[in-house]
């Protein structure tokens, strides 16, 4: 199999920023323990050499290959094989299979999820990759959501922010000083993606619908929903610190849940 480096996270309950911190192994020998309660969180690089992009093709499967081939840069077509490949290698450590036999099925938004029978069928995930890196989350029978996002100070103008986040977090924008604006922006971005992502319904959730907090804080991070006011109290979101010049977050379903290292 193509190796891989990953991450562990230690967190504790709460709304808290988290630090992923690089270990150097690659595809351990045993396989992880993914316990109730425990979400796993691993980073992924997608800078991986050209002989070992071709390897990792053999991982996907015919749709997956066909659209990787769509792709006209040849460094987008890479990192979505090399991050799908991942995704698998990752997942068949979960399910005791090996990649090639995960099997995918996507709702009506197009949220991924695992085909395989028994205890696998538990398994809930979400991918994220941006620039070179990505993330991808793992927890058992709660659903999750994860983002992340190359920090691009051209894209962070207040005409953008006017047109995707609600009136409440531009106001919360524009409250900041000149300088953390551009951060601020991209965790509001990520807060608003991972939260849709991990609800299943993409961009069929309007991102002006609710309401996230862009300062760091303690406390909730989703301040409020109008989409489902019950979601505020169902879904918690958190910040990820994975490496400077990117901005990630993931959300999850119900408490108590802990990342484990």
């Amino acid at each position: 199999m193509v190796p891989f480096r990953s991450v562990h996270v230690t967190a504790v309950r709460g709304e808290r920023r988290v630090s992923l911190h690089e270990s150097d192994w690659g595809i351990p020998s045993e396989r992880p323990v993914l316990g109730p309660g425990e979400v796993h969180i691993w980073r992924i690089r997608l800078n991986v050499p050209h002989e070992k992009t071709l390897a990792a093709t053999t991982l996907l499967d015919g749709a997956e290959q066909a659209k990787a081939k769509r792709f006209r840069r040849l460094s987008d077509r890479r990192r979505y094989i090399a991050a799908h490949a991942k995704v698998r290698q990752i997942l068949g450590l979960y399910a005791g299979c090996e990649p090639e036999e995960i099997g995918f099925q996507v709702n009506d938004f197009g949220k991924p999820s695992l085909t395989n029978n028994g205890q696998a069928r538990e398994i809930r995930f979400n991918l994220a990759h941006s620039g070179e890196l990505g993330l991808v989350c793992v927890s058992r029978g709660r659903d999750v959501g994860v983002d992340i996002e190359l920090i691009r100070p051209e894209f962070a103008g207040l005409d953008v922010a006017k047109k995707f986040f609600s009136p409440l977090e531009v106001e919360q924008l524009m409250a900041l000083p000149a300088p953390s604006r551009t951060r601020a922006f991209f965790r509001c971005w990520t807060f608003k993606e991972a939260f849709i992502k991990a609800k299943g319904r993409g961009l069929s959730i309007p991102l002006d619908s609710f309401d996230v907090a862009l300062a760091p804080r303690v406390g909730p991070v989703l301040l409020s929903s109008r989409d489902d006011p019950g979601d505020v109290h169902r879904w918690h979101i958190r910040e990820l610190s994975v490496q400077d010049g990117y901005a990630a977050a993931m959300a999850v379903e119900g408490y108590p849940w802990t990342l484990i290292s």
